[in-house]
């Protein structure tokens, strides 16, 4: 018998879509990017689906359920910016055990509801279940797009520039602090959270935002982005995504990577680098994307866009370099919930 854990999530899906083939012209893009694409007349419609379930992707013990219902919905409609996607829809499904009330089935609503305010989805349906085993949520979101405007994984070229839009390692920052905090109350429950000052690591990691207005104002500078992907396991496992989906190497320079202040200081009170949590750390929701070399004054201008590679042969490898030009191995160490580590572990770590 083989053990699922041994082959990781992304192994486990090339392991059952190994073979599948669309029956429908519509279908245009299946399995393999952020959203599947499905065309209708001149438009194409976006699908993308995520589950987070209780003690593999969240912790109640620190987790505001109304939080919890937003970034529910943002993980989601990160995917559909990540495409180049307008999104419209969501669609839940909850499976709830016994110790929920009502009120706190209202509250993870009230997130969800709050974020497609935000975003200007339409909530149009889901489902309800009980559970045996804790509280299991399941969104799906639909958008749109024209066919031009759409943005895969497999799209770059040799050469072109690899960029990032924000900042990386924060909500890994923002876990370790809610984590080492439960820690303390665990062993003293008289002891008070102490989370000032961690703000906004903090809400990186409970409340994430998605780019969904990046597309358009590249768009409007007059810049395509040759491919792209949002930042959910780590920049390390998303620039390999590109990689492998276009065929391609990449360089990415370290001194390069955006990582805030704030979390360089909860770096180091955990011993650990800074750089280590923007590669592998994930849940960051940033957007990873390619452009052609041609459009570099162009990106240059872009406030919050950080130009942090160049897309390469094959042959010549995913590497990171160094301040000094050493290079190591561009290793995917981030999230994946197969393997079920805990943030004590996570990354490679």
């Amino acid at each position: 018998m083989t053990d699922i854990g041994s082959l990781g999530e992304f192994g486990l899906i090339d392991r059952l879509t190994a073979g599948l083939q669309p029956l429908h012209p519509e279908t245009h893009k299946s399995i393999g990017d952020d959203a599947a694409v499905i065309r209708q007349g001149d438009e194409f419609l976006l699908i993308s689906k995520d589950l987070l379930v209780e003690g593999v992707h969240f912790d109640l013990s620190y987790y505001p359920l109304q939080h919890l219902g937003y970034k529910a919905a943002v993980v989601n409609i990160s995917d559909i910016a990540a495409m180049g996607g307008t999104p419209l829809q969501l669609l839940v499904g909850i499976a709830i055990s016994s110790r929920f009330s009502l009120e706190a089935i209202e509250e993870i609503y009230a997130g969800i509801r709050k974020a497609c305010q935000v975003y200007g989805l339409d909530l149009i349906g889901g489902d309800t279940t009980a559970s045996k085993s804790g509280l299991l949520l399941s969104v799906t979101v639909t958008g749109k797009a024209k066919e031009n405007e759409i943005r895969y994984r497999s799209g770059a070229q040799k050469g072109d520039l690899l960029c990032v839009s924000g900042d990386l390692g924060a909500a890994y920052a923002g876990l370790l602090i809610l984590e080492r905090e439960k820690s303390v109350f665990k062993s003293d429950p008289q002891m008070q959270p102490a989370l000032d000052g961690y703000e906004y690591i903090l809400e990186r990691q409970l409340k994430p935002e998605a780019r969904t207005q990046l597309p358009q104002l590249l768009n409007e500078a007059g810049i395509t982005p040759t491919a792209m992907i949002d930042i959910s396991d780590g920049l390390a496992s998303e620039a390999i995504h590109i990689c492998r989906a276009s065929g391609l190497g990449c360089s990415i320079y370290a001194a390069r990577i955006p990582i805030d202040p704030a979390t360089m200081l909860a770096a180091a009170e955990f011993n650990i680098e800074p750089l280590t949590a923007a590669l592998h750390g994930g849940e960051d929701y940033e957007l990873l994307f390619t452009i052609p070399l041609q459009d570099f004054d162009k990106i240059s201008k872009f406030e919050g866009i950080h130009i942090i590679g160049h897309m390469t042969d094959a042959d010549e490898g995913m590497f990171l370099i160094g301040s000094e030009g050493e290079t190591a191995p561009l290793m995917a160490q981030g999230w994946d919930a197969l393997l079920r580590r805990d943030p004590e572990t996570r990354p490679s770590s």
